[in-house]
């Protein structure tokens, strides 16, 4: 079933897919005539025509239920319908509807993204239901309502977080009326997933209502170890979220889920130094005994409670448990050598156990208070993160050498005998915020907004406290649009360097702080149903920390330098547009241009270099065309820029583009809705390079076939 066509010439497709974005407000006024009266948010679906792809509100970006219309910020929203059509099965696959997204590196078995090109750390580029989620694995997407990418700097709601931006992950709600869908999806490799969701109400009054998720997946993947075996994934989730009306004015909800994941690593492909793939596309360095074994946890509470019509109060908490044991290979190449299969490589293994504890909390007031002519709607609040972590390891021979073919037996290890006891960190951190969104007439609209953080660490004598600031101006030149500038700051501790072969491992790093200034744009077309956005945004982060490799490898044996020095500057801008175009056709898509660089002493190496993964140009594409009120076609497109696979910039990574199609048909069988779906992603079959370095980077997969099937009761 073969049809590749070659290589492509990446940067006519490129434009091509820039120049669909482009004309979207032009296709949508040839469609206003055909237009039929669209919801803007889908709470039920009543029928075949409505509007799936655009969602009015991220709860995310001004901590409550305020319309992006009225949120001076870049925000996308990435509804669970999309998804769901795309047949995504983790969040990578959700953020690639976003160009302002990018990834990076997704070995052992976690994912890393970056956001107008700065990484988002695992410990605060992440929230759930806007609470810092220690996301150091691959999240779960079935639990999911809709992703949120708040663009820029969020220190003032959320505390330590990058300047980039935050994810975050709003959870699926209890129903009032009953619902029952059973999925099931399985591809060319053998993998299969099953999925539960149920949702209702337990009492006649609907006053205790549900919804829970349960999911198995066991996942085959592609690559090949070098005995012939392939990496292999086993997944469960158990998901349940409750409701209780206390009274009329109160309401408690209570939230736990469960993940147990567990599967081979595949650190990822090498790079020659003109950007080629050592070995081929197929082959895991790692050996084939090696595995992640992650359990995790959260247990919550959020009690809500309307003190008036005007003013309400919510506190929150969640408790997160994450467990991990890695045996691990840690392969390396010889130093100077790109042949492994003639020079060989190394490996150093070891068995290593990873203790996580999350535990975070809220309290937010907001209401509205009038002053004159001017209405204010207030958020006052505080937050709390305590975390902990510790680790156990016991580790091998290093630098083993081994040839391609000829893998070594599994080591004798076992991280309860770590000769060195457990290591053990811990900090707590707290902020306490207030903001104001001031109306002032029909035309123009303030916000201003401060926060004060401290993290403390007992005995270590590396306190962090900052004060984040930010203003926003909102003027409406139409009912129907919305001119925006905002100033934002960002505040991130660095911690500790915790790498043995780092220069300068256990020592102390200084916060990085960031800071922000935002020009946009925001457009509802077709009464409504269709969103335009654009932004130009520059962002300075001063203090940055950068791990580079050692040109000269001291006696000492270290392999990387730590510092702090400098700043990193990212300038650029974005164009979005979501929601529906006809009553057949909707469509979600973005572009970035983004011009990155370190701005370091003039005699450091990384001076005007451009970080990993960062690339010039991004697009993506994604729309759904509805032949009958039971067929639909999709139609997708993904473009990234070229980029840069190491911070020297040495080594390049090409630009690619690949193309996505599907459809769906929906039947009746015995009084329920039944569909079924067929994705091809990558349908020409395109050799491409994602995320990571030239040490871990993810090998794009080629033509990949998914089928679905759902069953609504």
């Amino acid at each position: 079933m073969s049809f590749k066509l070659g290589s492509f010439n990446y940067s006519p497709v490129g434009f091509a897919v820039l120049a669909a974005l482009a004309a979207a407000p032009a296709l949508a006024d040839d469609a206003e005539s055909s237009l039929v009266e669209a919801n803007i948010e889908r709470i039920t679906v009543t029928g075949r025509t409505f509007n799936d792809y655009k969602v009015g509100v991220a709860s995310g970006a001004m901590r409550g239920n305020i319309d992006l219309m009225d949120t001076p910020q870049s925000v996308a929203v990435i509804p669970d319908f999309v998804t769901d059509e795309q047949l995504a099965t983790n969040l990578s696959e959700v953020l690639v509807n976003d160009s302002s997204v990018t990834g990076g590196s997704e070995k052992w078995n976690r994912q890393v993204f970056n956001i107008r090109g700065f990484e988002l750390s695992s410990g605060s580029g992440f929230l759930i239901n806007g609470q810092q989620q220690w996301s150091h694995y691959v999240q779960p997407i079935e639990t999911l309502q809709q992703v949120e990418v708040l663009k820029g700097p969020s220190s003032m709601l959320y505390g330590q977080s990058g300047p980039g931006g935050l994810i975050n992950m709003v959870t699926k709600k209890p129903t009032y009326d009953s619902m029952f869908e059973l999925g099931f999806d399985t591809d060319e490799h053998g993998s299969t997933r099953f999925q539960l969701d149920a949702g209702g109400s337990l009492n006649e009054a609907q006053t205790i209502r549900y919804r829970t998720v349960l999911v198995k997946q066991d996942t085959q993947y592609w690559r090949e170890y070098q005995d012939g075996t392939n990496q292999e994934r086993d997944r469960w989730l158990g998901y349940l979220n409750l409701e209780f009306d206390i009274t009329d004015d109160l309401m408690l909800s209570l939230k736990y889920d469960h993940t147990q994941d567990k599967t081979g690593i595949d650190r990822g492909g090498w790079l020659n130094s003109d950007g080629e793939l050592i070995g081929g596309r197929d082959i895991i360095w790692d050996m084939p005994w090696t595995f992640t074994d992650n359990t995790i946890s959260n247990l919550g509470a959020e009690l809500t409670y309307h003190l008036s019509d005007d003013w309400q109060v919510k506190a929150g908490y969640n408790d997160q448990q994450f467990n991990r044991q890695r045996l691990d290979s840690s392969p390396s190449l010889l130093k100077g050598s790109e042949d492994p299969f003639t020079d060989g490589y190394t490996i150093s293994p070891f068995d290593r156990y990873d203790d996580w504890q999350h535990k975070t909390g809220f309290i937010d007031f907001t209401g509205i208070v009038n002053t004159g002519n001017v209405e204010h709607q207030l958020l006052i609040g505080a937050n709390m993160l305590d975390y902990y972590y510790g680790q156990l390891k016991e580790s091998g021979k290093k630098n083993q050498p081994v040839m391609p073919g000829q893998p070594l037996p599994k080591p004798d290890l076992d991280y309860h005998n770590d000769p060195d006891g457990k290591y053990e960190s811990d900090y707590k951190h707290y902020g306490f915020y207030i903001q104001d969104l001031m109306t002032i007439n029909q035309q123009w609209q303030l916000l201003a907004g401060v926060r004060y953080d401290e993290q403390k660490k007992d005995g270590k004598g590396n306190n962090s406290y900052a004060v984040s600031p930010k203003f926003g101006v909102i003027y409406s030149p139409a009912e129907n649009g919305s001119i925006y500038f905002n100033y934002s700051k960002s505040f991130t501790p660095q911690g500790m360097v915790n790498d043995p072969d780092d220069v300068n491992d256990q020592m102390n790093l200084d916060p990085e702080y960031g800071e922000q200034y935002e020009v946009g744009t925001k457009w509802e077309l077709f009464d409504g149903s269709l969103l335009l956005t654009g932004a130009v945004f520059d962002i300075t982060v001063s203090n940055v920390t950068v791990t580079q490799d050692l040109e000269v490898i001291p006696t000492s044996g270290d392999k990387t330098i730590t510092t702090q020095s400098g700043e990193q500057r990212h300038k650029g801008f974005e164009m979005g547009v979501q929601g529906q175009l006809s009553d057949k056709w909707f469509m979600t898509g973005s572009m970035m241009y983004l011009d990155a660089e370190y701005q370091r002493p003039e005699e450091d190496r990384l001076n005007g270099k451009t970080p990993v993964d960062a690339p010039e140009w991004s697009a993506n594409i994604w729309t759904r065309y509805e032949m009958t009120e039971d067929l639909a076609f999709n139609f997708g497109a993904i473009y990234v820029g070229e980029r840069f696979a190491n911070t020297d910039n040495s080594i390049t990574k090409d630009a690619y583009v690949r193309f996505d199609v599907g459809a769906a048909y929906t039947m009746d069988v015995m009084g329920s809705d039944v569909s079924v779906r067929l994705n091809v992603k990558n349908l020409f079959d395109t050799d491409y390079l994602a995320g990571g370095t030239n040490t871990d980077v993810t090998v794009g997969e080629g033509r990949h076939f998914g089928l679905a099937l759902e069953a609504k009761f």
